[in-house]
């Protein structure tokens, strides 16, 4: 939940000398940035105080422009699957660059790409690259408005799918001017984990409902997983309906596993968008699926998407070389280790103690919950105690740990985590609440 930042006034880093740079920093951007972010998601606004500026980030590791450095699970929210600088993927980007880094045109590394991808994701017969996980999301979903000729989608409360129209229409957690009303009209919530909430909008709109997307699992109301039977009975809705199933695995997609969580759950999605893992630190996109639907695009079929940088041959490179090491290496195994570590450090104190704090994961996506009770949809996320959580988020950063800068979007855990650096975590994380709850 994207909370206002005059609701955050307990904790703040402002005024202390150990970012006294960023500080200064921040002072001087913000009268040329709105906000002094790209990005909203970057600023503090959820945990009070300024965003630190980095200089420079390697393996699990990030340094401030202070000098300062955190071990991070923040993962520039997701990318960073290998951990940051892998050497393998900055040789393949740098060899790249130097033939040129944009072409507008064909090339080999697209074509390489595609199998890379849809040889770790069967279910995916054709596949189109973009340069944002947005852009993926609006393509897909125009894509699957054009197949099944009917305008109205299915969303879940809570769930984020980028910030086009289309996605912010009707979210449950986050609201943004400038929405046109038809786009509200055209998307209908349901709950996640409920489906007698998404066979009651079919029911109602049977009709003109052509789409269903969902993240498969959860990642901005707390890592929140599929109950049995959940994804399996949208698919069974979506076929019943004649919708389109879109999964959203811009988050999921090839870090829960090499075929994303439609391999972990086994349940298939006529599309599928991705971002970024995909490209291990590159800005990439990707939406793909059956056949038949793919090929409604242009200049197959009449449904329009373009970019000048869609392909990039450097993002490419990146992409390549990182699905590379997801293949051939023990990454998978490595960030399974390291997260389970994380949490049975944690776990055992946190249940003794009885502090209402939710641990939840899938994999190497984690969530720190200051809840009382496990949060399994958005209804549950709004018990969510963002003031306890901005006080952690800052204890920590004052003693080298980085999270996500938000009390409810997932953090993740690299290949490049080491023991010492699970441990130390571990110990600091213990600190901090031990100090929230006990004082």
């Amino acid at each position: 939940m994207l909370v206002q930042k005059s609701e955050i006034t307990l904790a703040s880093n402002l005024g202390k000398s150990r970012y006294k740079n960023s500080l200064a920093q921040g002072t001087k951007i913000e009268q040329l940035i709105p906000g002094g972010v790209d990005s909203p998601f970057r600023a503090f606004i959820e945990v009070g105080g300024q965003a630190v500026f980095f200089t420079s980030a390697r393996g699990s590791k990030l340094t401030d422009l202070d000098g300062n450095q955190y071990i991070d699970y923040l993962g520039a929210w997701g990318p960073a699957i290998l951990g940051h600088c892998p050497p393998e993927v900055v040789q393949a980007c740098q060899e790249t660059l130097a033939l040129g880094p944009v072409f507008g045109a064909p090339h080999s590394l697209e074509l390489v790409m595609a199998e890379s991808v849809i040889n770790a994701c069967p279910n995916i017969e054709k596949i189109r690259f973009v340069s944002s996980g947005t852009e993926a999301v609006m393509s897909a979903i125009r894509l699957a408005r054009g197949y099944s000729r009917r305008e109205k989608i299915i969303m879940f409360e809570g769930g984020y799918h980028g910030h086009s129209d289309a996605t912010l229409a009707s979210n449950g957690h986050l609201s943004s001017g400038g929405i046109p009303g038809g786009s509200r009209a055209a998307t209908l919530l349901a709950r996640y984990n409920d489906l007698d909430s998404v066979r009651e909008l079919f029911e109602s709109n049977s009709d003109q409902i052509g789409t269903v997307i969902v993240e498969p699992v959860c990642g901005s109301m707390g890592v929140v997983v599929p109950e049995p039977g959940f994804l399996e009975g949208l698919r069974q809705l979506c076929d019943q309906h004649g919708a389109v199933l879109i999964f959203d695995e811009v988050i999921t997609g090839f870090r829960l596993a090499r075929g994303g969580a439609q391999e972990l759950y086994n349940v298939k999605a006529d599309l599928s968008c991705f971002g970024k893992a995909l490209g291990g630190g590159m800005p990439i996109g990707a939406y793909g699926g059956k056949r038949e639907i793919m090929q409604r695009l242009i200049p197959d079929g009449d449904v329009y998407q373009a970019g000048t940088f869609s392909g990039n041959p450097v993002t490419m490179a990146g992409g390549i070389a990182t699905l590379a090491q997801l293949a051939q290496g023990d990454a998978y195994r490595l960030m399974e280790e390291r997260a389970a570590a994380l949490f049975a450090g944690l776990e055992p104190v946190i249940r003794q103690k009885h502090w209402p704090v939710q641990l939840q994961r899938v994999g190497s996506m984690f969530s720190i919950l200051f809840a009382a009770a496990p949060v399994k949809n958005y209804q549950d996320s709004l018990t969510i105690d963002h003031q306890a959580f901005s006080h952690f988020f800052h204890d920590l950063l004052d003693n080298g740990v980085y999270l996500p800068p938000s009390g409810v979007d997932a953090a993740c855990i690299s290949a490049a985590h080491s023991p010492e650096d699970i441990e130390q975590t571990v110990k600091v994380m213990l600190t901090a609440l031990d100090r929230i709850f006990t004082g």
